[in-house]
């Protein structure tokens, strides 16, 4: 089979090649999935750079959630048969022909649902579910301060925001991705380089803010906390992680709260399988869309990767391979 392998970490120009290897066969407890989509996320492009806490051996094919059909299932594997159609969170190896997966991993996909979305409901949907439900506490008629709203998890932090009855004020850079904030649900699209602070002050603060940015944003977001708000800590896409001065958790009695979806998908699987039928139930109502702004094929992945890097994306990119 074909697979993009990482030969080497570094730049994804010269770290990435699409090459023949061995396909991948079922033994026990062990599903084998064609893949039919890949979606790529920013995860995979710390993982090429060797900047992400997870490390796989070298060499290793990025890649970390898919959709597909199984084509082979292992002994004592119940529940999945030879052509169900499956939605699945792999962790790396998903930017390939084939894939073998534990049952634990995979989840029944609607027959309706076109692959590119069922293979992008796992990193960017279920962390803002996990972060908005679970740990954000988030309740209609809150306002929800979305970072960085136009990428992935951005996205899906707007759909699901607005599922829970909340207002939400997005950031992006550019008008071109503020608009697209709106046409996704957003109440507010604002520009986060033209005093931050003060525009969500004039706005009436927020309640909760989801920040998948760090940087220079992090603190200016805090400060527009209404007392007893929730700071979500998701990422630092912007490459800096932030000093907060933590006397103002003390003045606003907020909560700056950390969100580590797939470390709490592997320790509490019950509540992560929760999450998938909640997302499934969200898009047969409508309320979760992922939205693709491109497939590429597999010997495209390092454009797409660096399509991703220089922030030239809005919603999901998707490998197909």
């Amino acid at each position: 089979m074909r697979a993009v392998l990482c030969e080497s970490l570094g730049p994804v120009s010269s770290s990435l090649a699409v090459r023949e290897i061995d396909a991948p066969r079922a033994s026990g407890g062990q599903l084998v999935i064609d893949v039919k989509a890949a979606p790529v996320n920013f995860p995979d492009l710390l993982m090429v750079q060797g900047l992400y806490q997870m490390r796989p051996p070298l060499p290793f094919s990025p890649g970390g959630e898919i959709a597909g059909v199984v084509r082979e299932v292992g002994p004592g594997v119940l529940g999945f048969a030879p052509g169900q159609r499956v939605m699945a969170f792999c962790g790396f190896g998903g930017f390939a022909e084939r894939i073998v997966l534990a049952p634990a991993q995979c989840f029944a996909m609607p027959d309706e649902m076109p692959f590119e979305v069922g293979a992008s409901l796992f990193l960017t949907y279920c962390t803002a579910h996990h972060a908005l439900v679970d740990r954000g506490r988030v309740t209609r008629g809150e306002t929800v301060l979305v970072l960085g709203a136009a990428g992935g998890v951005g996205v899906a932090a707007i759909q699901i925001a607005k599922a829970l009855g909340a207002r939400v004020i997005a950031t992006a850079s550019s008008e071109e991705k503020r608009q697209f904030c709106l046409s996704l649900g957003a109440d507010q699209a604002i520009d986060p380089a033209a005093d931050l602070k003060g525009t969500l002050k004039s706005l009436g603060g927020v309640d909760v803010v989801f920040d998948p940015v760090g940087g220079d944003l992090s603190e200016p977001a805090l400060r527009a906390l209404r007392p007893r708000g929730r700071f979500l800590v998701i990422g630092f896409a912007s490459g800096t992680i932030p000093k907060l001065p933590l006397n103002l958790a003390l003045l606003k009695e907020c909560d700056v709260v950390g969100v580590q979806w797939g470390a709490f998908a592997l320790r509490e699987p019950d509540k992560q399988r929760a999450i998938v039928e909640d997302l499934i139930r969200m898009w047969r109502a409508g309320a979760v869309k992922p939205p693709i702004h491109r497939t590429y094929s597999l010997d495209e992945t390092a454009q797409a990767l660096d399509d991703l890097a220089q922030r030239r994306v809005m919603g999901k990119v998707v490998v197909t391979p």
